[in-house]
Protein backbone atom coordinates (compact mmCIF):
# COMPACT_ATOMS: atom_id res chain seq x y z
CA UNK A 1 0.00 0.00 0.00
CA UNK A 2 1.62 3.46 -0.91
CA UNK A 3 1.73 5.89 2.07
CA UNK A 4 1.94 9.41 2.05
CA UNK A 5 5.06 10.59 3.37
CA UNK A 6 4.18 13.92 5.32
CA UNK A 7 2.55 17.20 5.24
CA UNK A 8 2.99 18.34 1.87
CA UNK A 9 1.24 21.51 2.49
CA UNK A 10 -1.22 24.16 4.80
CA UNK A 11 -3.66 26.44 2.48
CA UNK A 12 -5.77 28.93 3.96
CA UNK A 13 -8.17 32.10 2.11
CA UNK A 14 -7.16 35.02 2.60
CA UNK A 15 -8.04 38.56 2.01
CA UNK A 16 -5.00 40.16 2.41
CA UNK A 17 -1.90 37.05 1.52
CA UNK A 18 0.92 39.43 1.15
CA UNK A 19 -0.07 40.97 4.95
CA UNK A 20 -0.60 37.81 6.07
CA UNK A 21 2.28 36.18 4.64
CA UNK A 22 3.98 38.62 6.33
CA UNK A 23 2.63 38.39 9.87
CA UNK A 24 3.70 34.44 9.27
CA UNK A 25 6.90 35.92 8.60
CA UNK A 26 7.67 38.51 11.19
CA UNK A 27 5.46 36.93 13.81
CA UNK A 28 6.25 33.22 13.68
CA UNK A 29 9.57 33.53 11.74
CA UNK A 30 8.41 31.24 8.69
CA UNK A 31 11.16 31.60 6.28
CA UNK A 32 8.96 31.12 2.70
CA UNK A 33 9.94 31.68 -0.51
CA UNK A 34 7.73 33.56 -3.00
CA UNK A 35 5.82 30.29 -4.02
CA UNK A 36 5.52 29.36 0.03
CA UNK A 37 8.07 26.84 0.34
CA UNK A 38 9.15 26.47 3.82
CA UNK A 39 12.54 24.30 4.64
CA UNK A 40 11.59 22.69 8.45
CA UNK A 41 13.44 20.37 10.71
CA UNK A 42 12.01 17.06 11.05
CA UNK A 43 9.87 16.38 13.68
CA UNK A 44 6.57 14.79 15.15
CA UNK A 45 3.10 16.21 13.28
CA UNK A 46 0.22 15.05 14.67
CA UNK A 47 -2.82 14.12 12.68
CA UNK A 48 -6.25 14.21 14.96
CA UNK A 49 -9.78 14.59 14.43
CA UNK A 50 -11.81 16.36 17.05
CA UNK A 51 -15.76 16.26 17.61
CA UNK A 52 -17.40 18.49 15.29
CA UNK A 53 -19.03 20.72 18.17
CA UNK A 54 -15.40 21.16 19.43
CA UNK A 55 -14.61 24.83 20.71
CA UNK A 56 -10.82 24.04 20.44
CA UNK A 57 -10.24 25.29 17.54
CA UNK A 58 -11.96 28.94 19.00
CA UNK A 59 -14.67 30.22 16.48
CA UNK A 60 -17.30 27.41 15.45
CA UNK A 61 -16.26 28.43 11.89
CA UNK A 62 -12.50 27.49 11.84
CA UNK A 63 -12.86 24.28 10.51
CA UNK A 64 -8.81 22.70 10.93
CA UNK A 65 -6.28 24.78 13.31
CA UNK A 66 -2.45 24.79 12.33
CA UNK A 67 -0.01 23.47 14.81
CA UNK A 68 3.62 24.47 14.78
CA UNK A 69 6.56 22.98 17.18
CA UNK A 70 8.27 25.56 18.69
CA UNK A 71 11.56 24.99 20.77
CA UNK A 72 10.78 27.54 23.75
CA UNK A 73 7.17 28.35 24.41
CA UNK A 74 7.46 31.04 26.51
CA UNK A 75 9.61 32.83 24.41
CA UNK A 76 7.90 32.35 21.38
CA UNK A 77 4.77 33.71 23.58
CA UNK A 78 6.99 36.95 24.77
CA UNK A 79 7.53 37.30 20.85
CA UNK A 80 4.14 37.24 19.81
CA UNK A 81 3.20 39.57 22.72
CA UNK A 82 6.00 42.28 21.98
CA UNK A 83 4.93 42.38 18.36
CA UNK A 84 1.30 42.99 19.39
CA UNK A 85 -0.48 39.64 18.34
CA UNK A 86 -3.43 38.01 19.92
CA UNK A 87 -1.72 35.25 22.67
CA UNK A 88 -4.14 34.01 24.74
CA UNK A 89 -3.28 34.41 28.42
CA UNK A 90 -3.56 30.59 28.81
CA UNK A 91 -1.17 27.69 28.13
CA UNK A 92 -1.24 24.12 28.98
CA UNK A 93 0.63 21.39 30.06
CA UNK A 94 0.02 17.58 28.93
CA UNK A 95 2.36 15.12 30.80
CA UNK A 96 4.57 13.23 28.36
CA UNK A 97 3.30 15.26 25.27
CA UNK A 98 4.49 18.96 26.11
CA UNK A 99 2.99 22.29 26.73
CA UNK A 100 0.72 24.51 24.24
CA UNK A 101 0.01 27.95 23.97
CA UNK A 102 -2.41 29.80 20.83
CA UNK A 103 -2.23 32.61 19.02
CA UNK A 104 -4.66 34.09 17.01
CA UNK A 105 -3.51 35.37 12.98
CA UNK A 106 -4.97 39.33 11.86
CA UNK A 107 -7.41 37.31 10.10
CA UNK A 108 -8.95 35.62 13.18
CA UNK A 109 -7.71 32.27 12.44
CA UNK A 110 -6.48 30.76 15.83
CA UNK A 111 -3.40 28.83 15.70
CA UNK A 112 -1.84 26.25 18.21
CA UNK A 113 2.00 26.65 19.32
CA UNK A 114 3.73 23.11 20.85
CA UNK A 115 6.75 22.32 22.59
CA UNK A 116 7.21 18.94 22.69
CA UNK A 117 8.27 17.41 25.55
Amino acid sequence: MERVLGIGGYFLRSADPAAQKAWYRDCLGLDIDDHGLWEQPAGPTVFAAFESGTDYFGSPAQQTMLNFRVRDLDAMLAQLRAKGADVDAETQDMDGVGRFGWVTDPEGNRIELWQPA
